[in-house]
C-alpha cells in the first residue's frame, strides 16, 4: 500500500507551493510528513522554472512540532536529526521560501518558520516553545530562531513555554509581519511579486548572504543541538512529559500554585 499524501506540491506561474496536508494530527512531523516536505523541496530547488517557494498548510495548525505518538526508542535519536535536514534545506534552498502562517504554531513548526525567508502570518495565530514543559529544550529549533530573536524574549518564551500572538512574533523578530486575516492571501501575493521581477541568480545569491549566518549556526552546531534533543528525548523526565501530554494530564513535576502569604516576618 502506497504512502498517503501529507505535503501537496504544486507549480504554478513560477511559483511552487507546499501544502502541509495532515490536519487529523494538527500537521505534526511525523516520519512521513519530513521525509515529503524534505523530497518536494529537493524537487523546487531542482526546478529552474521555480522562482520561489511557498510553505503552507492546512487546517487549524500550520505544524504542531514533533509527532509525540510516534516517538519510540528507534525513533528518538532519528527524529532530531531528520529535523536538522529539513531546517538546514530551507535555509539552502535556491530560491527563497516564504511562510504563509494561517494556523497555530508550535514548537519545531517555530523552527520551520524560523528557516523560511519570509514569514507572514495571520493575526489570529498564536505561537509556543512548549519544550521546556515536556522536559526538553529547543535544542535543533534554536539555530534557526535564536538569530531572529532578542535575547530577553528568547528567554522568556523559551523557559516558560507561554503562548504569544502574531503581533507579538513580530515584534521579536521572529517572523516578517502579522497581517490581517483576510488579507494573508494578498501579502503573500505582494511578496511573490517582487520575486518575479527579481533575476533567478540576483535571488540566489542575495538568499546565500542573507543566510550565511543561519548556514554557519546549523553546520557547525547542529550535530552538538541533534545530540542535545536526542539525549532529552531518551529521557525519564520527557518520557513522561510527553506520556503526560498524550494522556491530557498535567506531568508529575507540575505543581499548582497557591496563593501569595502576605504576613510579614
Amino acid at each position: 500500500m502506497s504512502e498517503a499524501t501529507v505535503v501537496r506540491y504544486e507549480v504554478s506561474g513560477g511559483i511552487a507551493t507546499l501544502t502541509l496536508d495532515s490536519p487529523a494530527n494538527r500537521n505534526a512531523l511525523s516520519r512521513a510528513l519530513v521525509s515529503q516536505l524534505l523530497e518536494r523541496l529537493r524537487a523546487a530547488g531542482a526546478d529552474a522554472g521555480v522562482r520561489a517557494v511557498v510553505l503552507a498548510a492546512t487546517g487549524p495548525a500550520f505544524c504542531a512540532g514533533a509527532d509525540l505518538s510516534e516517538l519510540t526508542e528507534q525513533s528518538v535519536s532519528r527524529a532530531p536529526a531528520l529535523l536538522a535536514e529539513l531546517l538546514h534545506t530551507l535555509v539552502t534552498l535556491p530560491q527563497p521560501v516564504v511562510a504563509k502562517v494561517a494556523g497555530q504554531v508550535r514548537a519545531g513548526g517555530i523552527g520551520i518558520v524560523g528557516a523560511c525567508d519570509v514569514a507572514l502570518v495571520a493575526e489570529p495565530v498564536r505561537f509556543a516553545f512548549t519544550e521546556a514543559r515536556l522536559g526538553l529544550t529547543p535544542a535543533v529549533i534554536s539555530l534557526t530562531t535564536l538569530p531572529h530573536l532578542t535575547s530577553r524574549a528568547a528567554s522568556r518564551y523559551f523557559l516558560t513555554g507561554e503562548l504569544f500572538d502574531a503581533a507579538e512574533a513580530a515584534r521579536i523578530g521572529l517572523i516578517t509581519a502579522a497581517v490581517p486575516e483576510a488579507s494573508l492571501e494578498d501579502a503573500v501575493e505582494k511578496v511573490l511579486e517582487a520575486f518575479r521581477a527579481s533575476s533567478p541568480q540576483g535571488l540566489r545569491e542575495t538568499k546565500r548572504l542573507v543566510n550565511a549566518g543561519l548556514r554557519a549556526r546549523l553546520e557547525a552546531g547542529g550535530d552538538e543541538m541533534v545530540a542535545l534533543s536526542s539525549r532529552l528525548f531518551g529521557s525519564d523526565e520527557a518520557r513522561e512529559g510527553m506520556l503526560a501530554f498524550l494522556e491530557r494530564r498535567p506531568p508529575a513535576w507540575a505543581t499548582l500554585s497557591t496563593p501569595t502569604d502576605s504576613r510579614r516576618p
